[in-house]
């Protein structure tokens, strides 16, 4: 039955869409079997998109959870679409981020708005959180810089931030635009985030670990963990 049940979720384009194969929400008939007809869980997928068009930026995102890492990322900040690409590859999600903004000024305007967005999706996402895993702890090392990313998606904004970069540019990039992008995703995603930089010498090489580090731990807080039933809190509600 088993089986039956896995050729016809092929069949409804559902494989490969959810953690583990696994699929969870209204239901589907699968029909296994003549004269039986077997109802599995099925969840929608985990993903978001928005447009955000103000005076200063016009941004379109999208954002898939349960990804396999492939970004498409056209911005006018470079610098910052290789962090996300780092981002998204290492968190196994999936990416597509156009955006354009007022850079004859400077980035600020550009990486705060991708920065809102990302949060946006990220919530719309996960939905009622229902499963997943909800804390995570990584660090990811980069050459001679060590950077950790703390996480919790507990629907409580809180960003803490400790990072002293030896330069304040990597090419164009100002380095106090990494606060800003991180602190305004985890206030729209409504996830508490805690972001350390242990040491470093080279700035590029920190900032990365911070990326890599972020994807990463955003992968483990929101994977689904069979044994979670509702949600992993003790109100009952995320």
């Amino acid at each position: 039955m088993a089986e039956q049940v896995d050729k016809n979720a092929k069949q409804a384009g559902l494989e490969g869409r959810y953690p583990g194969g696994s699929v969870n929400a209204d239901a589907v008939d699968t029909g296994a079997g003549e004269g039986l007809s077997v109802t599995e869980p099925v969840s929608r997928a985990r993903v978001s998109s928005v447009a955000r068009k103000t005076n200063e930026t016009d941004i379109e995102l999208s954002f898939g959870v349960d990804g396999t890492g492939v970004s498409e990322l056209e911005t006018d900040v470079p610098f910052l679409n290789h962090m996300l690409d780092l981002f998204a590859k290492h968190g196994q999600f999936d990416l597509k981020v156009q955006a354009r903004g007022d850079v004859d000024i400077d980035d600020h305007h550009t990486v705060e708005d991708i920065g809102i967005c990302l949060g946006q999706t990220l919530r719309e996402a996960l939905g009622d959180k229902k499963g997943i895993k909800r804390y995570a702890s990584v660090f990811i090392p980069m050459d001679e810089a060590l950077a950790q990313v703390i996480i919790d998606v507990s629907n409580r904004p809180h960003f803490e931030y400790r990072a002293e970069y030896p330069s304040q540019q990597v090419g164009s990039f100002t380095t106090e635009l990494v606060h800003e992008f991180l602190w305004k995703f985890a206030l729209e995603a409504r996830i508490t985030l805690h972001v350390i930089v242990h040491y470093g010498r080279n700035t590029h090489h920190m900032v990365e670990a911070v990326f890599k580090a972020l994807g990463r731990a955003l992968d483990e807080a929101t994977s689904i963990d069979p044994r979670v039933k509702g949600v992993p809190s003790t109100k009952g509600v995320l």
